[in-house]
């Protein structure tokens, strides 16, 4: 380690930096979930039916997954500050490709593109990790994930609104705006790093979710529990609008993006996440929180004849997701061996797969069995979850049961 990387360690973060890191992280993030609002209304344009109307999500969620496997990886053999500005100054090219797409298999191609960019997130995410103090990581992450949980609540809600006003087509215009005038605050901004380079170190890292998951418990239970609690979360904010638009409700695209708002007590649960997950208590946080994920699913499924059990709903689920993925992200990066990247990166892998079969598998069971059937599928999601979690919990206490039995003198009782 350098000795300009060792003050950086031992400095942190400073506040401003960490804002602009929250800042891009939130913009970036919006890219995934401006469309969830406007499915209706894409499809109805292009042509696309209510039972296929959900990939167009999901695509992004592809390519989103590409960028994890292949583009995050890199932050640990390049300068993060060139990266996480050229994948910003890309996702300006992807949102450009979705305004003017005309078709359903453009506006896919485009999506998936848009997707791949917008996977800097995960490195701004590993970058915040790598660059803290072990005492502050855990906080710091919370900061830069309530940005993200900022930005994917409001992207609905601008969406929504800027649809009414000019069309869904003007939120992708603004989408590559904004990435063009971030890229360059980044460039300016962050500090350049001399990171290691290889052709094999790279390759390493991007096969890293393969061995982590197989040699790595704490990762997998994670890395698990992670693509369940995002397919219950993708399930909510992709069917949403097909609820709330559809006959149940009739509502217009800018009051539909208004009910992101509801999820704003998430960022409260972020960084309140990351802070207890700093003192040991993730397990205990994980544990509440899922079983809240669970029950919001209760006043969910009311949604069909009562709008306020349907935004209770959104608040305990929204808190939920937040305060387990940031737990998970602080536990399972405190005290590894692999770089931040690649970790940060293989984690995200299993949200992204997560949130994609969420996003695909809510359109045709609302199509067959309305929304009572979606509710029943993101509780089914959040259920799985809980088993995990419950299963490594009788792991870990039978591994410490075997250590105290394997700790004390032969014979004794």
């Amino acid at each position: 380690m350098s000795a300009e990387q060792r003050t950086k360690f031992t400095q942190g973060l400073s506040r401003g930096l960490l804002l602009l890191l929250a800042v891009v992280a939130g913009f970036m993030v919006s890219n995934i979930y401006y469309g969830q609002p406007l499915l209706e209304r894409m499809g109805t344009e292009l042509g696309t039916s209510m039972a296929s109307i959900g990939w167009i999500v999901a695509s992004s969620q592809a390519g989103y997954l590409l960028g994890l496997v292949l583009l995050v990886p890199l932050g640990d053999m390049v300068d993060r500050r060139i990266l996480i500005s050229v994948q910003v100054a890309a996702s300006a090219v992807g949102a450009v490709a979705v305004a003017l797409a005309s078709s359903q298999a453009a506006l896919l191609v485009a999506f998936a593109v848009l997707g791949l960019a917008s996977s800097v997130v995960q490195t701004i995410v590993a970058y915040t990790a790598a660059s803290s103090r072990p005492d502050q990581r855990g906080g710091n992450i919370g900061t830069v994930t309530a940005g993200v949980v900022s930005g994917l609540i409001l992207a609905r809600t601008v969406a929504g609104g800027m649809t009414e006003l000019w069309g869904w087509r003007s939120v992708y215009v603004f989408a590559a705006a904004a990435a063009v005038i971030l890229s360059l605050s980044v460039l300016r901004a962050l500090p350049r790093e001399h990171a290691s380079r290889g052709k094999a170190h790279y390759w390493r890292a991007v096969s890293s979710v393969a061995v982590l998951t197989r040699s790595h418990p704490v990762f997998r239970t994670r890395a698990l529990i992670t693509m369940l609690l995002f397919a219950s979360f993708g399930v909510l904010w992709s069917g949403m609008s097909l609820l709330l638009s559809g006959p149940a409700w009739n509502l217009p695209p800018g009051i539909v993006g208004l009910f992101g708002l509801a999820g704003l007590v998430g960022i409260l649960a972020a960084s309140k996440a990351g802070a207890a997950a700093d003192r040991g208590w993730g397990q205990r946080v994980t544990g509440m929180s899922l079983a809240a994920l669970l029950g919001s699913w209760l006043a969910l499924s009311l949604g069909s004849w009562s709008l306020l059990w349907f935004i209770a709903g959104i608040v305990v689920l929204d808190a939920a997701v937040q305060a387990i993925h940031v737990s998970s992200q602080t536990m399972i990066v405190a005290g590894a061996e692999e770089p931040a990247s690649s970790i940060i990166g293989s984690y995200m892998v299993f949200y992204s797969v997560g949130s994609a079969i969420g996003a695909a598998a809510v359109a045709p069971v609302f199509s067959a069995l309305g929304w009572t059937g979606a509710s029943v599928l993101g509780a089914v999601f959040a259920l799985l979850a809980v088993a995990v979690w419950w299963t490594d919990r009788l792991r870990l206490r039978g591994a410490g049961a075997r250590l105290v039995r394997s700790s004390q003198p032969a014979g004794a009782e």
